[in-house]
C-alpha cells in the first residue's frame, strides 16, 4: 500500500512557533515512500527522535491524562466520515480505554466523542505525552502520533479511509524509510538543502532553549531598546516571559509560578536589593550577558546583540563563585565531533578577523609603529574602568594604568602597545587615559581598525581580564593574564593572578573554544530571528546590509563624541588652572 499520504504535508519534523513566519524544515517530495528509492533513516537517528521527544508539535502543552488506546483523527476528517472508524474500534475495546485525539477546530469529531462518551484530547498537544500512556495507536489519515508510535515500537495501525476495517500495520522500519523519502529537508536560515541529521540537531537546540525559557517567570534589568531582541532570545513559542524592573514584582512573578520559576536579569543591572530578596525567598536568579561573538558594532552604540549568555549559577567574569562556563570547562567530555567543529570555528574566526564587535576580513595592513628587532612586542588591551570583570576578577590591579605599570615592570625591555577599549574611546564608558600618561609605560597607542588585525603583528598579549586574551589564544598568541579571566587556569595561559582551585584541568584550545563558543552562549539569526548555531551567525556577519547603523545609533555615537570632547576640554581647563596657580 502507498503510504505517502500518511506523512503530514506540513512536515513531521517542524519548527516551534518562535515567530509568526517560521520557515519550513522540510517539504514533501514528489515521490513518496512507495518509490524505488532505497533511503532510510539510521536507527540511531530514530532513537534520538524518540528519546529527545522531538517530532510533531513537541512544544505544545503536555496532556493532562492518557488512555491505553489512542484513536487519532487528522484535522480534516468529518464526524460523518469518522463515525465508522470510531464505532468499529468501540466494538473492539471498552470505551473507558479509548482516547480520541483530534484538532480543536474539528467540531464534528468533538461532538462524536461527546455522543459516544469517549474521552478526548484536543490538538495541539505534546504527542510524546500522549504516547507515554499508550499501548496501541489507531490513526485515521495523516498525523504525527502514528509516526511516533511506530518509531517507539508501539502496536500501530494506520487507516487511509474510515471504512478500512483492519488498517495497515506500521513498523519502525516503515517510518524510518518514509522520513528519508517522503520529505526533502531544508535549512531554515538559508533555504538550501539540509540533511536529516542536521535538522534533528537544530530541533534538539530549539527544544533545549524552549525548556529553559519556560522556567523563566520574568526578565529584568533589560533596556527598552533591546527588549524586542530579548523577547526573541527568550521565546516560549509562542510568547515570551514578561519584562519588569521592580524587585517586588519580579519576586512575586516568580513565586506565583512556583519555586522553580526563575528571574532572568541582566547581570550588570541587578540591584543589590533584588539579590538580597531573591536569596531570602529562594528564587532562582539567572544572569544574562552579551555573548562573546556579539555583533558588528558596539552595544554601547545601541547595537542589539546577536548572542547572549544565560548563566544559572554565576557569571563567567566573576571567579569568586562557580559559573556555568566554569562547570562546562571543568567537567565536559569533549568528543572528537565537537573538537573538530571547534577547530573549524577557530579557523573561520581567524581567517575572517572576527572578534566580539568586529569583522576585519582581508585587513592585512602593516602596523604604523616602528619595526622592532630583538624586542618582544606586547599588546595591552584596555578595559572599562568600572567593568564588573575588572572589579570581580582584577584582583589587586583595578584599572588600566595599574595594568600598564605591572606589564612594564614585568617586561622592562619590551615594546608595549596599548589599545584603548572601544567603548571608552567612543566616550560611552569610564577608563580613559591621556596619551601623555600612557606613554610613561607604553611605547605606542593603537587606535582604529580591528584589534584582531593588530594581534597578527604582536608576540604576546598581556591582559587583566579582557576577552582579547581569549581571542589571542585562538590565534596562537602567547597570553599573560594579571587577573582571573574565564580562560585562565586551564593550562593555556601564563597566569599572574590567583586562579581558583576549581580550575584543575588542562584543556586544548579546541576544548576551550567548544565550551566557550559552542556550549555556553545562545545565538540568534538576525534575519529570521530564530535561535541558530554559531555557524549561521558567522555567515551573517559578512552581510554589510544587516549591520548598517540606524539613526538611533548615529545619535548615540554623536553623544559619545560630544562627551569625549567635553571631558577633554575640562581636563585642559584643569591643567591651565593648575599652571596659573604655580608660583612665577
Amino acid at each position: 500500500m502507498a503510504l505517502s499520504v500518511l506523512y503530514p504535508r506540513e512536515g513531521f519534523l517542524r519548527a516551534p512557533p518562535f515567530t509568526a513566519n517560521v520557515p519550513p524544515l522540510s517539504v514533501p517530495c514528489h515521490t513518496g515512500p512507495e518509490a524505488d528509492s532505497v533511503g532510510v533513516v539510521p536507527p540511531e537517528l530514530a532513537t534520538t527522535i524518540c528519546q529527545a521527544r522531538i517530532g510533531g508539535s513537541f512544544w505544545a502543552p503536555r496532556p493532562s491524562f492518557g488512555r491505553p488506546i489512542i484513536l487519532a483523527l487528522c484535522s480534516h476528517v468529518s464526524a460523518q466520515a469518522a463515525e465508522p472508524f470510531v464505532s468499529g474500534l468501540m466494538r473492539r475495546f471498552p470505551a473507558q480505554a479509548l482516547l480520541l485525539v483530534t484538532a480543536a477546530a474539528n467540531y464534528g469529531a468533538r461532538r462524536l466523542a461527546r455522543r459516544t462518551g469517549i474521552a478526548e484530547i484536543l490538538l495541539p498537544a505534546d504527542p510524546h505525552g500522549l504516547l507515554d500512556h499508550a499501548e496501541e495507536i489507531h490513526q485515521l489519515g495523516p498525523g504525527d502520533i502514528a509516526l511516533l508510535g511506530a518509531l517507539r515500537g508501539l502496536p500501530t495501525r494506520w487507516y487511509a479511509r474510515p471504512q478500512d476495517t483492519d488498517g495497515h500495520v506500521l513498523t519502525g522500519q516503515d517510518i524510518r524509510t518514509g522520513l528519508a523519502q517522503a520529505y526533502r529537508y531544508v535549512d531554515p536560515f538559508t533555504g538550501t538543502p539540509a540533511t536529516l541529521a542536521a535538522t534533528i540537531d537544530l530541533l534538539l537546540l530549539w527544544k533545549d532553549i524552549l525548556t529553559q525559557n519556560r522556567k523563566i517567570a520574568l526578565c529584568g534589568g533589560m533596556s527598552l531598546w533591546k527588549r524586542r531582541r530579548m523577547a526573541r532570545f527568550f521565546s516560549s513559542a509562542p510568547g515570551h516571559p514578561p519584562f519588569g524592573n521592580h524587585v517586588s514584582s519580579a519576586v512575586r512573578a516568580s513565586l506565583a509560578h512556583g519555586s522553580t520559576q526563575a528571574i532572568a536579569a541582566w547581570a550588570t543591572r541587578i540591584p543589590h536589593r533584588l539579590e538580597t530578596t531573591i536569596r531570602r525567598e529562594k528564587v532562582p536568579l539567572w544572569r544574562v550577558e552579551d555573548g562573546f561573538i556579539r555583533s558588528v558594532g558596539l552595544g554601547s552604540d545601541l547595537r542589539t546583540p546577536a548572542s547572549i549568555i544565560l548563566d544559572k549559577s554565576g557569571i563567567y567574569y566573576d571567579p569568586r563563585q562557580p559559573s556555568d562556563l566554569e562547570h562546562i570547562l571543568a567537567t565536559t567530555r569533549f568528543d572528537d565531533r565537537i573538537r573538530q567543529r571547534a577547530r573549524t570555528i577557530i579557523d573561520r574566526l581567524v581567517r575572517d578577523g572576527i572578534s566580539k564587535y568586529e569583522r576585519s576580513a582581508g585587513d592585512d595592513s602593516r602596523p604604523d609603529w616602528p619595526a622592532q628587532t630583538g624586542r618582544t612586542v606586547i599588546l595591552v588591551p584596555g578595559q572599562v574602568a568600572d567593568d564588573l570583570s575588572v572589579r570581580c576578577g582584577g584582583g589587586e590591579i583595578q584599572g588600566n594604568l595599574a595594568l600598564l605599570q605591572a606589564v612594564r615592570e614585568r617586561s622592562p625591555a619590551a615594546f608595549v602597545i596599548y589599545r584603548p577599549h572601544p567603548d571608552v574611546d567612543a566616550g560611552h564608558r569610564e577608563g580613559r587615559l591621556d596619551d601623555s600618561v600612557i606613554r610613561r609605560y607604553a611605547d605606542y597607542v593603537s587606535r582604529g581598525g580591528a584589534i584582531t588585525a593588530t594581534m597578527s603583528h604582536v608576540d604576546e598579549v598581556h591582559t587583566l581580564t579582557s576577552l582579547a586574551g581569549f581571542e589571542a589564544l585562538l590565534r596562537g598568541i602567547r597570553v599573560v593574564t594579571y587577573g582571573v579571566p574565564f580562560y585562565s587556569g586551564w593550562g593555556l595561559t601564563i597566569d599572574e593572578g590567583m586562579i581558583p582551585t576549581r580550575r584543575d584541568r588542562t584543556l586544548t584550545i579546541e576544548e576551550l573554544a567548544a565550551g566557550t563558543l559552542l556550549i555556553y552562549p545562545r545565538y540568534l539569526d538576525p534575519v529570521t530571528e530564530l535561535p541558530c548555531p554559531l555557524e549561521t551567525l558567522l555567515s551573517r556577519l559578512g552581510d554589510e546590509k544587516l549591520w548598517r547603523p540606524t539613526l538611533l545609533m548615529r545619535v548615540r555615537r554623536l553623544q559619545g563624541r560630544m562627551k569625549t570632547l567635553i571631558a577633554a576640554g575640562r581636563r585642559h581647563q584643569a591643567y591651565k588652572n593648575q599652571g596659573s596657580e604655580r608660583p612665577a
